[in-house]
């Protein structure tokens, strides 16, 4: 079924949307969810979640991209949960791993956050990865986007672990670069 016929569906209140929406795309974000959480019944949890959140947005939200709607929806609860997880356990996980890997590009003092918003961030992480290659953006986005491990993003892409960390090291320093030409200050 076409996107835009499962947002009619949610629209007009149907409660096979969410059936239909699971079959679509459940995979890809128990996928999200799993990279973030590492466990099943969390990642489960979530996606129902995510399920949940979709159908109170929609009506009265229509997205345009559906498969980026639930992206977001679902990696935002993931991280969520996550945070909790953390909180609960004081652990760390690769989660923790992947997000100290950007500490030196983006910097989270108070001051930064006032001066630029989050979505002003986010369309110049946009800006800065329209400006790379198609596989470093590929590289960066599975890892800080998707939260997925080194080993993974290698045996997809058919490159050697160490070509991956070579790849996000060169690209942490372009966005820091790049986003210092920006003017934010890290």
């Amino acid at each position: 079924m076409e996107d835009r016929e499962i947002i009619e569906l949610f629209w007009s209140r149907d409660e096979s949307a969410v059936s239909v929406l699971d079959e679509k795309y459940g995979e890809f974000c128990r996928h999200i969810a799993f990279n973030i959480l590492h466990s099943q019944e969390d990642s489960e949890e979530c996606v129902n979640d995510t399920y949940l959140k979709v159908w109170n947005a929609i009506p009265p939200q229509r997205p345009t991209f559906l498969r980026a709607f639930l992206s977001r929806i679902t990696r935002n609860l993931a991280f969520d949960r996550c945070r909790l997880k953390m909180r609960e356990k004081r652990g760390g996980g690769e989660v923790a791993i992947a997000l100290s890997e950007l500490e030196n590009c983006i910097s989270s003092r108070a001051d930064v956050q006032e001066e630029y918003d989050t979505k002003e961030l986010g369309e110049a992480i946009g800006r800065f990865l329209r400006t790379i290659s198609e596989r470093d953006r590929d590289v960066f986005v599975a890892r800080y986007y998707f939260v997925t491990e080194v080993e993974e993003i290698s045996e997809k892409l058919g490159i050697d672990v160490k070509q991956v960390w070579n790849i996000l090291s060169r690209t942490r320093k372009k966005l820091k670069d790049f986003l210092e030409k920006e003017g934010y200050r890290i």
